[in-house]
């Protein structure tokens, strides 16, 4: 798994890429109450907006960590947008997305570092 610096997380599975974000932004969110995601099909630049998140603290947008199209959402989140909390590096994955250039993911964070990060 890799991380951003905007605390999303990054999980290989072949040729796609599944996006979340980590328990740490999920904690500073406190409880999300809505997510918005984007269309699947839908061409992508690293660092689009393309999500949403409104907590009951406010509202946070997730950018996309790379260039490439997102191929499938978690349709899941529109209907218990609680997941975000309640399994954040698990269920509540945001989309999945075939990278422009797979060797991209070579910038981000592991795990050790982004705990660094986080402090």
């Amino acid at each position: 798994m890799k991380f951003t610096q905007d605390h999303e997380w990054l999980k290989v599975e072949g040729d796609l890429v599944i996006v979340g974000i980590t328990e740490h932004a999920s904690e500073q969110l406190g409880d999300v109450v809505f997510v918005e995601l984007p269309d699947a099909g839908t061409e992508v630049s690293q660092g689009d907006e393309i999500c949403v998140i409104e907590s009951v603290k406010a509202a946070s947008d997730i950018a996309a960590p790379l260039d490439g199209e997102i191929v499938e959402i978690n349709e899941d989140l529109a209907d218990n947008p609680g997941l975000v909390n309640e399994d954040p590096l698990g269920k509540a994955w945001f989309f999945k997305m075939k990278l422009a250039d797979q060797s991209a993911l070579d910038g981000f964070m592991d795990e050790a570092a982004y705990i660094e990060f986080i402090g």
